[in-house]
């Protein structure tokens, strides 16, 4: 049985470790407003760009004179699977979902027998995928010291990723990371970045309508694309960073609430048996003297 003095020290422990608790509640509730706007304002160009390079793709398949990173090379045999995580921890299992689906899938395509590497965007996604494929993570890219992630941030991983499809290391790249939903909710996501996915059109869906339109390019189509498609890539990269960090801090915001309520818990629980403990130790005391003094 714990000590009077054991029992305040753990209780003021908890104290302590509830303040901080609250203050990263607190925190994350701030950042929070302005990463949602964020992540919001670059949806619709982000989808948009999308569709239409999907819908590109679907158009140009088979010609050879079209860009292989929206077209592919052919082959489906190397996969890279771009791994977006949080560099910080203590925010639930936001970085663990996102590390779950990227293994699942890393999993069934080696069953298929895929050849799988990994880029790792964030220092947890790293952490956790070094345990069983370390011999597969061709890099890191952390943005620990960034305060706010823009655009550049995103440039730097599409640079990395359009330099190793140049050098052929890859065949299929898949993106990775937690579509923001709520501050409860968040999804994590796979997104095929190349080659572009090609949507499968809907049982009587309007051929021209939606991202199903026909584009007519001035000059020459292939030249646009060339600048094209490297910049959706950035773009996608761009909003999965911006969910993420939506989502980051939606998920540390309800983990710090949660961790805040159960050391308030833990303090009621431990009071209680401190002052039982305490009574218990008065009423002994009592008794003793009771009993040595009718002992004389």
């Amino acid at each position: 049985m714990p000590s009077l003095k054991d029992l305040k020290v753990r209780i003021a422990s908890v104290k302590a470790t509830q303040k901080i608790t609250k203050a990263m509640q607190l925190v994350a509730a701030a950042k929070l407003r302005r990463a949602t706007e964020a992540a919001e304002a670059a949806r619709p160009y982000a989808e948009r760009m999308a569709g239409v390079l999907s819908n590109l793709a679907a158009n140009t398949a088979g010609d050879p004179d079209a860009p292989e990173m929206l077209t592919g090379r052919g082959g489906d045999q190397v996969h890279l699977l771009v791994v977006c995580t949080a560099d910080r921890g203590l925010c639930g299992g936001f970085n663990t979902s996102i590390v779950r689906k990227a293994s699942l899938d890393a999993l069934a395509l080696m069953g298929q027998g895929k050849d799988v590497r990994f880029l790792c965007v964030g220092r947890k996604g790293f952490d956790v995928l070094k345990r069983g494929y370390r011999d597969r993570i061709i890099d890191v890219i952390e943005f620990k010291s960034v305060r706010r992630i823009g655009f550049n941030e995103a440039q730097q991983v599409a640079e990395k990723v359009t330099g190793l499809f140049e050098t052929a290391s890859f065949d299929v790249c898949t993106l990775y990371y937690s579509e923001f939903k709520s501050v409860i909710s968040q999804t994590p996501t796979g997104l095929q970045l190349i080659p572009a996915a090609i949507p499968e059109p809907a049982e009587g869906e309007d051929a021209l309508k939606g991202d199903a339109a026909v584009y007519e390019y001035e000059p020459d189509p292939n030249e646009i694309l060339e600048a094209l498609v490297p910049r959706n890539i950035s773009v996608q990269i761009f909003r999965a960073l911006l969910e993420n960090a939506a989502s980051e801090q939606g998920a540390r915001m309800t983990a710090m609430d949660n961790a805040t309520r159960n050391a308030g818990e833990m303090i009621d629980r431990l009071t209680l048996e401190y002052n039982r403990t305490r009574q218990a130790q008065i009423t002994k005391e009592l008794i003793e003297i009771i009993s040595g003094a009718e002992a004389l």
